[in-house]
């Protein structure tokens, strides 16, 4: 039996009876329905209506629209749903998370870089008060892993970087801040990516720390957030053998499954070892970590037996749901275990899904919060050339800017946004075309000209890794003057990109691409402002070129 008197539930008597009456008046197909979080934008509204009215969904995510089509999708399926509904988000660089027309606050990397746990209660603060702006009452954040592996194309600016006490500090800070403001956090992905240099989107990856390390590191981030009441954790699709056969010795290594359908990391660490009395849910069981682990028919109430609690998206609905049917007939699901399961889903609804007060922020507010943060968190990497900085007219008295990656930002581009700050500052400034220069030496290259790189690489899912692409011709973008030209390099989105520059003198990060990022970096680089952010992370991505 789930306690729900006990963490992280706390839950009055009233509660807890609401929760007994609301099971026992589910029937076995309710009560499966309840273990699925759906995609909604997977469905025409009257479709999900339906299925809602049912009492076939727990939870739904509807990926960024804007607010008020949110607000008008979420009254209808309320009006609908015989059972509170969990509406998930994946707030995890601020409102826009959420809906399309809400605040960019900034990737996690970002209000870590700022070394201020205040920027970490602001990013959090703007966020849960634009999530309840539109009903959402469950988040899938904050990002628990620790970035270790500079190679991996996923984890990047959405950890707050690599070290354990910083990651601690910081998803506390936002996991605490918003189930005060009525929104569950789900803290993300156990046991923890950012070791493999691969994406679990894609198939199984790997957390091969030893169990030790493993303990020490993740494990700690983990048992921190549990204490602290965490309500709710996302198992990925990543494989920690290690753990997995210190818990059940006769394991072998082939035999160990990812998170998302391990009973040893699932039951025998998060439930008895950790003592977590949370909700555990499944990554998306759509991504090919989860699909091609085991048979899908087997896989379905097989995560349920493992430990999870819900399942998030499907690859097909129908089917999925009567697998879990079908393995509750023949005994592979087990009633016991359903009934766990769904005791605590109408637990942490019992939790959320009440009018609730928050502290509600403006746009205005989430704004210059923005701009604090970004102020504090630009980071001054290396600067080999003191001399150059900060770039004057006494020194340059133009500018070329070289775009690397995505020039399209919310709000504008960054040729655009760099082009207007420096001409607002005097300098003349020239956007370098690539395709319509030649291969040429370097005796008559221009005097006073300052080159500024801004690169743009973000983080995503489904690729195998983020990297500067150079132009094809030559590759005539890249810094081959460096000896004879000044030139900075500025990375606005990804915090590895010296890997891909190493020789260049002057490297600065700022962690997201936003115009107040661009403008502010680029003001401080004029000497408007001191650089006076930490890095979360190497990097110089541990090789001995990038230092020199």
């Amino acid at each position: 039996m789930v306690d729900l008197q006990k963490q992280p539930f706390y839950l009055s008597s009233g509660q807890i009876a609401w929760v007994e009456d609301k099971l026992n008046s589910l029937s076995a197909e309710q009560k499966v329905g309840q273990l699925f979080c759906v995609m909604g934008g997977d469905y025409e509204l009257e479709q999900l209506k339906a299925m809602v009215s049912d009492g076939r969904v727990g939870g739904i995510l509807f990926r960024p629209a804007l607010a008020e089509e949110i607000r008008s999708w979420y009254r209808e399926l309320d009006a609908a749903a015989p059972v509170p509904l969990l509406k998930a988000a994946n707030l995890e660089e601020g409102g826009a998370g959420a809906i399309s027309d809400g605040t960019l606050f900034g990737w996690p990397m970002l209000a870590a870089a700022a070394d201020d746990a205040e920027q970490t209660r602001h990013f959090a603060l703007s966020t849960a008060s634009e999530g309840r702006e539109v009903g959402i009452n469950w988040t899938f954040s904050p990002v628990c892993d620790l970035d270790l592996n500079y190679k991996n194309p996923i984890t990047n600016v959405r950890t707050c970087g690599s070290d354990v006490e910083k990651v601690i500090q910081s998803t506390g800070i936002f996991a605490d801040t918003m189930q005060k403001n009525g929104i569950a956090a789900c803290a993300k992905h156990f046991p923890g990516d950012g070791v493999d240099y691969r994406d679990q989107h894609l198939h199984p990856t790997y957390n091969s720390l030893s169990a030790e390390e493993w303990y020490a590191t993740y494990g700690r981030v983990y048992q921190r957030l549990i204490q602290n009441d965490l309500l709710s954790i996302m198992a990925g699709h990543i494989v920690q053998p290690n753990v997995s056969m210190d818990i059940n010795p006769e394991l072998r290594f082939e035999d160990c499954l990812p998170g998302s359908l391990s009973r040893e990391l699932l039951t025998g660490v998060l439930r008895e070892k950790f003592g977590f009395n949370g909700v555990i849910t499944t990554d998306a069981t759509i991504m090919g970590g989860f699909c091609m682990a085991m048979e899908r028919r087997l896989a379905i109430p097989a995560a349920i037996m493992a430990g999870n609690d819900m399942l998030v998206f499907n690859t097909d609905f129908e089917e999925d749901y009567a697998y879990m049917l079908e393995a509750l007939r023949d005994g592979r699901l087990t009633e016991e275990r359903l009934n766990e399961a769904v005791t605590r889903i109408l637990a942490m609804k019992a939790k959320v899904c009440t009018e609730s007060p928050y502290t509600e922020v403006t746009r205005e507010t989430s704004a210059d919060w923005h701009r604090e943060c970004v102020e504090k968190s630009a980071t001054l990497v290396k600067n080999l050339a003191p001399e150059w900085l900060p770039v004057t007219r006494e020194n340059f008295d133009r500018i070329r800017l070289i775009i690397l990656g995505k020039d399209a930002i919310p709000g504008g581009t960054i040729s655009d946004i760099a082009k207007r700050v420096l001409e607002s500052h005097g300098f003349a400034v020239e956007h370098y075309d690539p395709y319509q220069d030649e291969l040429h030496g370097s005796g008559d290259l221009p005097q006073g000209r300052m080159t500024i790189y801004l690169a743009n690489y973000e983080h995503a899912s489904n690729q195998t890794t983020v990297r500067i692409e150079w132009c094809k011709k030559h590759a005539l973008d890249t810094p081959r003057f460096l000896n004879e030209e000044p030139s900075v390099f500025i990375s606005l989105a990804n915090p590895y990109l010296l890997q891909d520059v190493p020789r260049v003198k002057v490297y600065i990060n700022a962690y997201t691409a936003t115009v107040d990022s661009v403008r502010i970096v680029l003001e401080k680089l004029l000497g408007k402002g001191e650089f006076t952010g930490v890095s979360p992370v190497d990097a110089f991505c541990g090789l001995p070129d990038t230092r020199i």
